[in-house]
């Protein structure tokens, strides 16, 4: 049965380390559902969060590729975990009246969200959230805002600590 799989892997810190491991995945023609990657508390080490839509047979063939790459120091499969995942989404709303920034405003304060810049008719705002969350989110401006533009970064997990955070 295909679901979405997490996976988390500390790799080095090097140049072209991420195109090595996004080439693997299209090699195979393994979609890349987000991949997200950064440096980690050890500045030579960096850490992906990478998901994919998959059964679980593929999964396994992909772990075991990735468990073969030099710069891959450790593969785990969060699919089964219990993990926090968080995205973080940007959207400018342009082409503002003063009544429409009054509405985002307040959108913006219902679901606690950031207002990171604003213009005479634009504003920006900032949300890290869930992505189904997010999606939500981005539902809710398109409805309501004939001008928005919506910037992604991808989803970011971690393991829990407590399953009482859940």
């Amino acid at each position: 049965m295909k679901k979405r799989r997490w996976l988390s892997l500390f790799v080095e810190n090097d140049i072209g380390v991420l195109a090595r491991i996004s080439g693997l995945f299209s090699s195979k023609s393994y979609n890349i559902e987000t991949l997200t990657v950064g440096t980690t508390e050890d500045p030579s080490i960096s850490r992906m969060t990478i998901s994919v839509i998959s059964d679980e047979n593929t999964i396994e063939l992909i772990k075991k590729q990735l468990n073969r790459c030099v710069e891959v120091i450790k593969v785990m499969d969060f699919t089964e975990t219990p993990i926090h995942v968080k995205e973080i989404l940007f959207i400018k709303i342009k082409n503002c009246s003063k009544e429409d920034k009054i509405e985002i405003f307040r959108i913006a304060q219902a679901f606690k969200l950031g207002v990171t810049d604003y213009g005479t008719d634009s504003v920006l705002i900032e949300c890290v959230n869930t992505e189904n969350r997010n999606n939500d989110i981005i539902r809710l401006f398109q409805e309501n805002f004939l001008k928005i533009e919506v910037v992604r970064g991808g989803n970011v997990a971690i393991e829990a600590i407590s399953l009482s955070d859940q």
